[in-house]
């Protein structure tokens, strides 16, 4: 019995050779038939066989961007929203965690949430929000001599006070040191939100409220796309709400 990519190139074969058909659209064809089937891809690598150059996949890119950030959950916004806005007006810290394009969301978020509206509202109550992904000494202290897994609640552990909050970066959902860190806030008896990709992984069930980018596996992009642009709306957001307010 042939197998699945020979069956199909012979296909290919006779129908070129004997159905009239077009030989390159027959190659794009089978080439994405193939590539779904044997190479297991998510949507953005399907994308590029379905493409001729660049500006169609980003043209394409564009699209199913836009389609992931339509399917959120907006009610989910609100509680994370009022989440925050809670942790600003208690005097609570809100500690952000994440790794690789994750940690640098979480340190976006912690600057443009934190100094950023403190210096555009004067607010008298500005958040309290520290990025865990910042001191390298920490982090590389901690990872080097008790293991890259305690990396964020090694910190927790000196910095966090009853009240404060965790919020978690995550496409997966499943990195050992992000769902330590949140086991480790619930046992305190904290709250613990987040941004969550895929299908939210361990993560969504430690999230007491989540932003969900649901997305095929692996489609790292677009759910830090998707991440990136959330801190920009809440950052957005709560600048114009907290320039009206003497709070």
């Amino acid at each position: 019995m042939l197998c699945v990519p020979c069956s199909l190139f012979l296909k290919f074969i006779m129908q070129t050779l004997f159905g009239g058909k077009n030989l390159i659209s027959q190659t794009r064809k089978y080439t994405k038939i193939f590539y779904k089937k044997e190479m297991n891809m998510n949507n953005i690598d399907s994308l590029f066989t379905e493409t001729t150059n660049i500006a169609e996949f980003a043209k394409g890119y564009f699209n199913y961007l836009k389609k992931i950030l339509d399917s959120i959950d907006l009610a989910s916004i609100n509680a994370l929203e009022a989440e925050l806005e809670e942790a600003r007006l208690a005097g609570n810290t809100v500690f952000v965690a994440g790794n690789g394009g994750s940690a640098a969301t979480a340190t976006t978020l912690a600057n443009d949430v934190g100094f950023d509206i403190l210096k555009k509202t004067g607010v008298k109550k500005p958040f309290k929000i520290f990025a865990l992904t910042d001191n390298c000494s920490v982090m590389t202290a901690i990872a080097n001599d008790v293991g890259y897994e305690n990396l964020f609640v090694g910190q927790l552990k000196i910095h966090y006070t009853p009240g404060d909050k965790l919020l978690v970066i995550s496409a997966g959902g499943n990195s050992p040191n992000v769902v330590q860190a949140a086991e480790w806030v619930k046992a305190q008896g904290g709250r613990v939100i987040g941004f969550l990709g895929f299908d939210g992984g361990k993560l969504k069930t430690l999230c007491d409220v989540g932003v969900h980018v649901a997305t095929t596996k692996g489609e790292y992009g677009p759910v830090e796309d998707a991440h990136l642009i959330m801190n920009h709306v809440l950052a957005h957001w709560f600048q114009c709400k907290l320039k009206t307010k003497e709070l």
